[in-house]
């Protein structure tokens, strides 16, 4: 299994980017497909993720009602669309997928065994 995630850039405050990731491999439904994102000196922090068991979609409070998950199932691709971007959202932002998460592990990305390279994602105000 492989994620290759994109779309990440350089944008100022208000702007938005959608992140791609595409699963080589496949997305099946007990699969949950996450994002985790990390700015420097900070740990890694859960950022979003659908549950593809019954379509449940977990959102990290500060980006509720901005940010929104969508998948592809005949492209393998999972994306986080980015709206009213803020400068606290600069980050390496990571895909990364597990198989058969409860619901209380979603958010912990000691969970995910797949992981991708990440992409840069960065807010100027």
């Amino acid at each position: 299994v492989q994620l290759q995630a994109s779309g990440g850039g350089s944008v100022q405050t208000g702007g938005s980017l959608r992140l791609s990731c595409a699963v080589s491999g496949g997305i099946v439904t007990s699969n949950t497909v996450a994002w985790f994102r990390q700015a420097p000196g900070l740990e890694r922090e859960f950022v979003a993720a659908v549950r593809l068991t019954d379509r449940s979609t977990y959102y990290l409070d500060s980006v509720k009602g901005r940010f929104t998950m969508s998948r592809d199932n005949a492209k393998n691709q999972v994306y986080l669309q980015m709206n009213s971007l803020k400068p606290e959202d600069t980050a390496v932002y990571y895909c990364a997928k597990a198989n058969r998460l409860i619901t209380s592990s979603i958010r912990t990305p000691g969970h995910y065994p797949y992981w991708g390279q990440g992409t840069q994602v960065t807010v100027s105000s």
